[in-house]
């Protein structure tokens, strides 16, 4: 079994569990609410990017083994609730380490169907941050890539660093593991110092406006 399969599937795993602990925090649903929630969180950006580049059946119709992962994930959140809530900041690095991982399985995929470049990195941002955005809005949550947090833009970062490496022919595993580096360690230290891209408009622009 390629360890690119079992990193995709714990990363399954392990966004079900994160949006599963959103959920019951947000809405106090009941187990289904949960299990949608979950369920969507850890899909949902893997499936617009297959539906975009028309690349069916989707990841988890034609492999089982993601529902299963999505499945076990859910469970786990329930019966580890409280400690996964005490390590919030060990979740948070997982976390980081599979945006950091679906945003180049999804610019992989992409290049294999002969896309953009451009078109490959936005469908790689798509896969790791879409399915937040929709746990966000399913529990009425500001998603975090319209919040000041560096987010979405790390995940660029290192799709694009990752497309320029494969043009100059960098062995796969070290490009993936350069890029994947780097959007790991743009995504913590925005983080750690609260740094944030320029708002659109100044709040002094919008008072005079």
């Amino acid at each position: 079994m390629h360890i690119q399969y079992i990193l995709e599937i714990v990363g399954t795993g392990l966004f079900a569990v994160s949006g599963s602990l959103a959920a019951n925090e947000k809405s106090k649903p009941d187990w289904f609410g949960v299990t949608f929630i979950g369920f969507i969180t850890s899909i949902g950006g893997g499936s617009l990017r297959d539906i975009l580049l028309g690349a069916y059946p989707l990841t988890w119709v034609k492999d089982v083994n993601f529902l299963y992962a999505v499945f076990i994930g859910i469970l786990l959140a329930s019966i580890f609730y409280s400690s996964f809530l005490k390590l919030r900041k060990s979740f948070f690095i997982f976390e980081t380490l599979g945006i950091a991982m679906f945003t180049i399985i999804g610019c992989e995929k992409a290049m294999s169907y002969g896309v953009n470049p451009l078109i490959a990195a936005i469908m790689g941002m798509f896969s790791a941050v879409m399915g937040g955005v929709l746990r966000d809005v399913l529990t009425n949550e500001i998603p975090v890539i319209f919040k000041k947090e560096i987010y979405a833009t790390a995940c660029l970062a290192g799709a694009f660093l990752y497309l320029l490496l494969d043009y100059l022919n960098v062995e796969r595993n070290i490009n993936i593991l350069l890029a994947m580096s780097l959007i790991f360690v743009i995504r913590v230290i925005a983080v750690k110092y609260n740094i944030s891209l320029p708002k659109f408009r100044k709040e002094a622009d919008i008072a005079s406006s």
